[in-house]
């Protein structure tokens, strides 16, 4: 059996599905699943995240959290986190930056949100000298100042999908046409979670919700507040998101989300108004949703580039030349995907970031 013949049984029996059904069956199913079978990043996987492209994204995140952690006075243990860690790149690149900072590892427990046992067996490997700890919810992080990055996180949380009818929503569902999968409208209804949205669209607007992000945030402002620390959200997506951003991505390119369940990568853009919404209520501090480009450059992205760069030349100097625009630049990642900053309401934010 396969995914796609599961999913089409299941719909047989209990009718059609929310995106976000769809999104965690195909993601994240124990036999079928996309990220429980395989290492999807890197030039032979689907996608390649900042971290793959250069050290210097890693080392300046590391950077940045080891001087807000100064900031705030040098807590003498915090929780280290990561929310999916991928194969590990950006934390190894964090702890190398970070040596240097007297004090700084030798207090810092390593935590790590991963769901893939595929990818947690690889970061065992990358890891295992910093003695890491695995966490299977955000409730599992320690009551301690917590210090966090999560990149590329949020975006392959699992949304639904509403398209405005009128006064009220027909929820986006997917179904079955013929033998294939195929999407179609829910019936017409209010949605209470999109009452606020009846100003701002018109017939036939399409609004993402991700519902199942708000609780993680909650948790993370809410040690934050409470114990001190800092979060820097980095991923693809806009404050006050509208229009249909689903996608899915198969060796680098895009294709068709219900033509092969499972085997391909399932995101959406973040909206990162209600992240920034639910910290505030849960008593902490964020910056301004910040660009990514910008965001490194103030972090001195380009004299770490120019330093990496002296003892270069040949095709090692135009990859270093790449990787620095790839991240930064307007036209690549450096405006489609943005950074959000969490923070105690009594200290300073994270360097590169504004209240």
């Amino acid at each position: 059996m396969s995914l796609k013949d599961h999913l089409l049984a299941q719909i047989a029996l209990n009718g059609p599905l929310s995106v976000a059904e769809y999104m965690t069956e195909c993601l994240m199913h124990p036999e079928f699943g996309y990220y429980s079978t395989r290492d999807p990043l890197g030039a032979q996987g689907d996608f390649v995240t900042a971290p793959e492209i250069s050290q210097m994204f890693g080392e300046l995140i590391g950077l940045c959290l080891a001087q807000t952690w100064m900031d705030q006075g040098k807590p003498e243990q915090f929780a280290l986190a990561e929310f999916g860690p991928g194969r590990g790149t950006l934390m190894v690149d964090i702890l190398r930056a970070t040596r240097t900072v007297p004090g700084f590892l030798a207090a810092a427990q390593i935590v790590l949100l991963e769901a893939s046992p595929t990818l947690r067996r690889t970061q065992s490997q990358t890891l295992g000298e910093y003695d890491p700890k695995w966490i299977d919810s955000v409730s599992d992080l320690p009551d301690a100042p917590l210090f966090l990055v999560a990149n590329e996180f949020f975006d392959a949380l699992p949304i639904r999908q509403f398209l405005r009818d009128g006064d009220g929503w027909r929820e986006r569902l997917i179904g079955v046409e013929g033998e294939s999968l195929a999407f179609g409208l829910g019936p017409h209804g209010p949605q209470v979670a999109l009452s606020d949205r009846l100003q701002d669209t018109k017939d036939g607007d399409l609004v993402e919700l991700c519902a199942a992000a708000i609780p993680i945030l909650t948790v993370v402002a809410g040690r934050i507040a409470t114990h001190g620390g800092a979060a820097l959200i980095v991923d693809y997506g806009d404050w006050h998101s509208l229009g249909d951003t689903f996608q899915a991505l198969q060796s680098h390119d895009r294709v068709d989300p219900l033509a092969a369940p499972g085997q391909s990568d399932l995101t959406a853009q973040v909206d990162f108004e209600p992240l920034a919404l639910a910290a505030r209520a849960a008593g902490c501090a964020h910056t301004r949703l910040t660009p990514q480009g910008v965001f490194l450059e103030r972090l001195g992205i380009t004299a770490r580039a120019q330093a990496l760069a002296a003892p270069l030349g040949g095709s090692e100097l135009e990859s270093l030349v790449a990787a620095h625009r790839r991240l930064t630049h307007p036209d690549e990642m450096g405006n489609l995907f943005k950074t959000l900053g969490l923070y105690p309401s009594y200290a300073a934010p994270p360097p590169g970031l504004e209240p």
